[in-house]
């Protein structure tokens, strides 16, 4: 039986664990999200603001400011300009995929984890996850990469189980994992 395709390596090395990881990660939110209308992708629960719009563009922000930023030390990726959480505040991405369409929402999203994914090529000529990072904390030392992608895995844990609890209010989906794939 193979493995589906979110799953990490049984015995990989560390790279293909951690980087195997965050991708069951990215494919369990992305299923959480996949194939939802405007008014669906709107939807909020209890008290909170988050919908599973705002949370596909907020990863899809992260993923570029996390690999291309913070790691790689590349400008920002159109279409975002990190001067918008400036003037719009820390939430922009939040509030303004009310005003996206379901389409840009998922091009968004799949646009960014695609560009992440090219750069682990770059990543490891640079020396792979114990490589310096291009980020700077404010006392002048340089987290690893290894440091830097574990706030992203971090991100996407707390927003995938926002995510379960979203899309199980908008039509009752639940699970752990997307559907096994067919083998047609």
């Amino acid at each position: 039986m193979t493995d589906p395709p979110w799953e990490p390596p049984l015995a990989g090395d560390e790279t293909g664990a951690f980087l195997g990881a965050l991708d069951r990660l990215r494919a369990t939110f992305r299923w959480k999200c996949a194939d939802l209308d405007t008014a669906g992708l709107a939807a909020r629960t209890a008290a909170s603001s988050l919908s599973l719009g705002g949370l596909l563009k907020h990863l899809a922000v992260q993923e570029d400011y996390c690999f291309q930023v913070k790691i790689l030390g590349e400008p920002m990726p159109a279409p975002w300009d990190l001067s918008v959480w400036e003037t719009e505040g820390d939430d922009w991405e939040f509030d303004s995929a009310a005003n996206d369409s379901p389409e840009e929402l998922y091009e968004f999203w799949d646009t960014s984890v695609g560009r992440s994914r090219s750069a682990v090529a770059v990543i490891e000529a640079r020396g792979g996850l114990g490589a310096p990072s291009a980020f700077t904390w404010p006392d002048g030392s340089r987290p690893n990469v290894r440091r830097v992608l574990m706030d992203l895995v971090e991100e996407y844990g707390r927003h995938t189980g926002h995510a379960d609890i979203l899309r199980e209010a908008v039509d009752g989906r639940t699970g752990e994992d997307p559907p096994w794939p067919s083998s047609d």
